[in-house]
C-alpha cells in the first residue's frame, strides 16, 4: 500500500514540476540570474509548496503518519563539512544545469539527451559520493 501511495505522490510531484515549468532548465537558471533576465516563477512555485506545508505542520502537531511508522525525531542543527560541501555541490549543479534531482527525473520523460546525461552523472555522483566521503573522513577527520 505504501508503494502505491509513494508512486502516486511521486507522479503528482512530477506532474506539478512539469505544469509549473520547473523541468525547463532556462526557468531555473532565470531564477538564479538576479542581475540579468530574472524570472520569479520559481518563487511562486516554492511559495505554493511551502505555505500549505507550513499551515499543515501548524494544524497537525503530534500526529502520526497515515501509513504507519513514526516521523523521525528532529535532528540537532549542525553546521559541518558534510552540510557545507553537500550544499555547495547541490547549488553548483543546480546553477550549471538548471536541474535538481526531482525535476531531473521528471525531465527524463522528454527524452532530451542533455537531461539523460545529467541523470546519469547525478546517479554516478550518488555512487561516488560515499566513497569520496569515506576517503575525506580518513584523510581529514570531521570535527
Amino acid at each position: 500500500m505504501r508503494s502505491i501511495f509513494a508512486f502516486v505522490a511521486g507522479g503528482l510531484f512530477g506532474l506539478g514540476l512539469a505544469i509549473s515549468g520547473m523541468t525547463d532548465t532556462t526557468k531555473v537558471q532565470g531564477w538564479l540570474d538576479v542581475f540579468g533576465a530574472w524570472d520569479p516563477t520559481l518563487a511562486f512555485v516554492m511559495g505554493g509548496a511551502i505555505i500549505p506545508m507550513a499551515i499543515a505542520w501548524l494544524l497537525t502537531p503530534n500526529r502520526t503518519p497515515l501509513l504507519g511508522g513514526s516521523f523521525p525525531e528532529k535532528s540537532a542543527p549542525k553546521l559541518g563539512r558534510n552540510l557545507v560541501l553537500g550544499s555547495f555541490l547541490f547549488g553548483a549543479g543546480w546553477a550549471l544545469a538548471g536541474l535538481c534531482p526531482g525535476p531531473a527525473m521528471a525531465s527524463l520523460t522528454f527524452g532530451h539527451m542533455g537531461n539523460i546525461v545529467f541523470v546519469i552523472a547525478m546517479l554516478a555522483g550518488m555512487v561516488v559520493a560515499p566513497k569520496f566521503k569515506s576517503a575525506l573522513d580518513t584523510a581529514v577527520p570531521a570535527e
